[in-house]
């Protein structure tokens, strides 16, 4: 089905939006399902932490009203997404949106890193937001109102490595630019926009662990705003990205790192 594209497109009152890496405590998922659940979406948080996300979801659904679930997931198996998306066509309302933020770092150099490692990096990252992508946009052209699809990079794409994850997550995060815009190029004609947001130095575990004062000091010396970001601060650009007012945004790589990257 091929969507008039010469308008507009309206979400249904009653729609789902998937947030993949909504496990980790203080992880951008969870700050993200908040901000989505506030706005009026029906959300699946998922992760490859099945407790963790389960009872996250249960919590949100108690404390908003709102229709939560969580879904343990290993987004870089098949099987597994098939199986996920079979219980959400089941439990929830048309999926309209999709966030990737499931991923892994690696801390590796390239004179270090082993093809074992190589391949997990690239199964999550690239592979991951892949089959999640292919899930989603299916259900998003048969529900015939369009969607959204929001990815997530690293500045780390650009710089070939930061100060923690190295060259094997810059060389999937930068994969996934590129999935990004294909998917844009691709889906553009069911009315699915595909964005990717590439963050900085967010104050969130994934760097190693809890952020000091020191670290973030460090982090912050090249940044004109003098700060590491919140996971907040990203939550609100995927609001956007994934609403009806981004209509017209698509194919498009945004930087949330401070002003550290300009172009």
């Amino acid at each position: 089905m091929t969507l008039e594209i010469t308008r507009i497109q309206p979400f249904p009152d009653e729609r789902t939006v998937i947030v993949t890496g909504a496990g980790a405590e203080r992880g951008i998922g969870r700050k993200v399902a908040r901000k989505l659940v506030a706005d009026g979406w029906s959300v699946v948080a998922a992760d490859i932490d099945g407790p963790a996300v389960e009872s996250f979801a249960a919590d949100l659904a108690a404390e908003s009203g709102a229709k939560v679930v969580g879904v343990g997931v290993d987004i870089s198996d098949q099987a597994a997404v098939d199986a996920a998306f079979e219980r959400i066509d089941a439990e929830m309302p048309p999926i309209a949106a999709l966030v990737n933020l499931a991923g892994i770092p690696s801390p590796h150099s390239i004179l270090e890193i082993t093809s074992e490692i190589w391949d997990k990096v690239m199964d999550v990252n690239g592979k991951g937001t892949l089959l999640m992508i292919q899930a989603a946009a299916k259900r998003m052209i048969d529900g015939g109102f369009g969607g959204r699809i929001v990815n997530t990079a690293s500045i780390t794409a650009l710089d070939g490595g930061g100060t923690f994850s190295k060259t094997g997550y810059a060389a999937a995060k930068a994969a996934v630019q590129g999935l990004t815009r294909g998917a844009a190029r691709e889906l553009g004609q069911y009315g699915i926009t595909a964005n990717v947001i590439l963050p900085g130095p967010i104050d969130t575990d994934i760097m190693g662990g809890t952020l000091t004062d020191d670290r973030k000091e460090g982090m912050s010396a090249n940044i004109p705003l003098q700060r590491v970001g919140q996971p907040e601060e990203v939550a609100g650009l995927i609001a956007f990205l994934v609403s009806e007012d981004s209509s017209f945004v698509s194919g498009t790589s945004i930087n949330v790192d401070g002003g550290k990257h300009m172009h």
